[in-house]
């Protein structure tokens, strides 16, 4: 009697790739990239795996099928048009997928719980092996450098002040920077350096996440265009990662658009860290710098082709950063609308899947005392200070240092605006319009991609005041 032919799944794949499955055989788990490139042969509703930031199962499967990448590297799917993964991002992803890249965990996110040895419990630190990759150790010391930044160049100037030598430089340069320079405000991008801001550092940056930029639609060079980036988080990694260098691409998303990332005016009269800020193309979040940066230069020496990038929320949102949720502080942030109009600039939602998971913050609502410190802070200092923690670099419980855990920044589509010079004549219901229309874009924007991209989330977008 002749034996049944095999299944087509016993054809394609002899061994089954889902972690219990081999387990219950005595087999090693596959790794990502081998779990990848196998084909799939069990139940699609009860497994799902990762590739490259994007988590696949039976109802996003249609979404992240394989993609040809055009002579630039950009891919197309779900409507979205994406830059190229930075360099190393799939290194980054471990054996286990990208949401594991910070060692065990469950369900995303790191297991910090007590463990019981010898009837006692205790919190316990996990160590980072010593066997680790080298891009993996350079994208952390890259991420390192830029979360103490100023802390860095701060150390450096009072340095400097220590050696009699540097004293006459050091004079000239503290009453230049506090009484006459105005690179900051001017609009003109002088300081704006190109080849920093293409440094192959800022693709350890992004792959550290990894972190990767979609687009919605093209954006025409003939229009001037306010990106509003939400939500703040705790530190903005991916506002810098996508506008203030080009380790996601955005030039080759978006062709012919200068874009300025825009911070706390009172960032440039930090010695040395505002030369750093500058050469890097930041600029003043002031009135005065977001009109000159949108009226000069471009393509006609009036703005057209210019952007600027606006993290809205501000320091209030960053204290209701929690992962798998947002909270916008949107409603009543208007003066953005306002700019728009003054200087004829489309206004462009940017909403970031994962900037909130890359930090552990105190909750404001068990924590009401801390809470109304902070806020107190806030309105005496003009910042604000979150209490927060994520990873060490040689540990996975304890530090400052961001998680590892993907970035996804969506770019949406541009609302068209009808320039009026004049504030006087600007219509408030016409303001009302816009901000209605852009909430709604933002709204979209969320439940068009939260299931892809925001696949563990507590709670839905939330906009408050």
């Amino acid at each position: 009697m002749p034996s049944p032919s095999p299944s087509p799944s016993t054809i394609l794949n002899s061994q089954p790739s889902r972690p219990e499955d081999r387990a219950a055989l005595g087999l090693p788990p596959m790794s990502y990239v081998e779990a990848v490139q196998s084909p799939r042969h069990e139940d699609t509703e009860s497994s799902a795996f990762h590739k490259g930031g994007f988590e696949l199962n039976k109802d996003t499967i249609q979404v992240l099928e394989p993609t040809s990448p055009n002579a630039q590297g950009v891919s197309q799917r779900n409507g979205l048009t994406s830059a190229p993964l930075p360099r190393g991002a799939l290194k980054n992803c471990g054996s286990h997928g990208p949401n594991n890249v910070n060692g065990p965990h469950r369900n995303g996110r790191p297991d910090t719980t007590l463990r019981s040895r010898g009837g006692s419990q205790h919190a316990s630190i996990r160590w980072a092996p010593l066997n680790i990759a080298l891009e993996r150790r350079l994208q952390t010391l890259v991420v390192l450098f830029h979360t103490i930044t100023i802390p860095i160049f701060l150390t450096a100037f009072f340095f400097a002040c220590a050696i009699p030598l540097f004293w006459p430089l050091l004079l000239p340069y503290l009453v230049y920077i506090s009484l006459f320079s105005n690179t900051a405000t001017s609009g003109t991008l002088v300081r704006r350096s190109r080849f920093l801001r293409s440094l192959r550092i800022w693709n350890y940056f992004a792959s550290y996440f990894p972190a990767r930029l979609h687009r919605s639609v093209p954006l025409t060079a003939t229009r001037k265009y306010i990106f509003g980036y939400h939500p703040h988080g705790i530190i903005s990694h991916g506002a810098f990662a996508a506008f203030a260098t080009e380790a996601l691409g955005f030039s080759t998303l978006f062709p012919g658009i200068t874009n300025t990332l825009l911070t706390l005016d009172s960032n440039f009269r930090l010695p040395f860290y505002r030369d750093y800020a500058l050469a890097m193309g930041l600029a003043s979040v002031s009135r005065e710098s977001c009109e000159n940066l949108l009226s000069k230069g471009g393509l006609d020496n009036a703005g057209m082709g210019r952007g600027i990038t606006i993290v809205v929320g501000g320091a209030s949102e960053s204290l209701d950063a929690q992962p798998n949720s947002i909270r916008l502080v949107l409603k009543r942030r208007k003066g953005f609308v306002k700019l728009a109009i003054r200087t004829g600039a489309d206004l462009v939602p940017v909403l970031a899947f994962g900037e909130n998971e890359l930090y552990e913050q105190l909750s404001s609502d068990q924590h009401p005392l801390i809470r109304k410190f902070q806020l107190l802070v806030k309105r005496t200092l003009g910042f604000t200070v979150p209490l927060f923690h994520a990873r060490g670099v040689f540990n996975y419980d304890i530090g400052l240092m961001p998680y590892r855990r993907p970035l996804n920044i969506v770019i949406g589509r541009p609302i068209q605006v009808v320039q009026q010079r004049d504030r006087a004549k600007i219509d408030d219901a016409y303001v009302d319009e816009l901000h209605s229309k852009y909430v709604r874009e933002l709204q979209r924007l969320w439940k068009d991609y939260r299931g892809v991209f925001a696949m563990e989330r507590t709670s839905e977008l939330e906009i408050v005041a």
